[in-house]
């Protein structure tokens, strides 16, 4: 009987000490645990739409609403103007007004701001603006020869009462401000037609070296310049953008996960796997006192490391790289999206001679087209991650201002 019993537990040590157990345990208490875990994080693959997503939106279109109104609080505040009062005169100018009050020299960067009504109670123009005017204070004597822009691409301009806001404090000139609004075939054409006009005015008016167009709900992170510095300086010192038709400063969460189609990331994940791995090969040869260092658990552990990394959400990983801007991924760009975006003058003048060839249509929109016609020229553009900007916009300008279902993330 005894030594029965000295048998089954000799049986169950060695199960229990063998590496295919603990490798299964490993698995199956992780994935079990991230499944609970990770069920609230937006950008998860486990993300549960059904418990987190409403309150969610709902958590996030109630800060926006407080951060516009802090933002329309604090441009009144500077004009010292109630925010009640919302018929502020416009004082958008002819770019030859604007030509006159500037010195002629050339500029570092222009960063321009592309404006057209959206819905009014969340201000994000005024966001915008807000954040990057804190940028620019936290960033010193390094931006002091940065110029800043609101474009108003509104059909209405003198009724778009943010854009008239901001025109009392910053540059602002309007496309359509005798209400000559050019006749485009559809909003897609339209739309491509307006980021023409910001673009090619901001190299007009500033000469600048290089031209940031933003969308009017992007707004900044606080290491947007510090990335710009690291991209310009850093990575390409001789070339501007090392040749790129442009980089992007964001694209959306949703769409950064590794199972994706880009090569660069599946390398990425690959890389990753396999550092971590190695690392945990070792942990486990030291705490289970293996003799020596096996390969098919390396393997083991570099496909569970994997797995956890897009379990949790590649976004989340990309945000641990604002420790350094030394550590900002550069990666070849896909086609969307446009609410950030970097050229050089030379790089936004050869844009804009590739656009007037473009005729957008819907599911031809300007970054779709724009990503194409490079590939056609075999040209190329970057995308910088984590993103540099946040996109808050939940109402689009291009496909109305109130859409039939309660807007929601992703």
């Amino acid at each position: 009987m005894l030594e029965g019993s000295t048998t089954h537990i000799m049986r169950w040590s060695a199960v229990i000490g063998n590496p295919c157990f603990h490798l299964s345990f490993l698995y199956t208490c992780t994935f079990l645990l991230a499944t609970f875990c990770f069920r609230s994080l937006l950008y998860s693959p486990l993300f549960s739409r059904k418990l987190h997503l409403h309150k969610m939106s709902q958590d996030f279109l109630q800060q926006n609403l407080k951060d516009g109104t802090n933002a329309l609080k604090h441009f009144h505040h500077l004009l010292s103007t109630e925010p009640s009062n919302i018929s502020i005169h416009c004082n958008h100018r002819s770019m030859e007004s604007l030509k006159v009050s500037h010195s002629g020299t050339g500029t570092p960067l222009t960063i321009t701001i592309i404006t057209t009504r959206r819905r009014p109670e969340y201000h994000y123009l005024l966001q915008v603006a807000l954040g990057f005017l804190d940028r620019l204070n936290d960033c010193g004597t390094e931006c002091s020869g940065f110029k800043l822009l609101v474009c108003n691409v509104d059909p209405l301009p003198n009724v778009h009462t943010d854009a008239c806001l901001l025109s009392q404090l910053l540059p602002t000139f309007a496309r359509y401000l005798r209400g000559h609004v050019s006749v485009a075939p559809n909003r897609f054409e339209q739309e491509k037609q307006d980021y023409a006009y910001c673009l090619s005015q901001s190299l007009e008016l500033y000469s600048p070296e290089y031209v940031l167009l933003v969308e009017d709900d992007a707004v900044p992170h606080v290491d947007i310049f510090s990335a710009f510095f690291q991209l310009v300086q850093v990575r390409f010192p001789k070339e501007p953008l090392g040749g790129a038709l442009y980089a992007k400063l964001y694209h959306p969460e949703r769409l950064q996960g590794y199972l994706n189609p880009e090569p660069m990331r599946i390398l990425e994940w690959i890389g990753l796997g396999g550092l971590l791995g190695l690392v945990l090969t070792w942990l486990y040869t030291i705490i289970f006192h293996r003799p020596r260092f096996s390969w098919w658990v390396f393997v083991a552990l570099t496909i569970y490391a994997m797995l956890l990394a897009e379990l949790a959400g590649r976004h989340y990983l990309l945000e641990l790289r604002r420790v350094s801007p030394a550590l900002y991924n550069v990666v070849p760009a896909t086609e969307c999206c446009t609410p950030a975006m970097l050229f050089s003058e030379a790089s936004a003048r050869k844009t804009l001679d590739y656009l007037k060839e473009l005729q957008c249509k819907p599911g031809y929109a300007k970054d779709i087209a724009l990503y194409k016609e490079l590939k056609k020229r075999k040209e190329w553009a970057w995308a910088l991650e984590p993103n540099l900007v946040k996109h808050v916009g939940m109402f689009s300008s291009l496909r109305g201002w109130y859409e039939g279902e309660e807007p929601a993330l992703l």
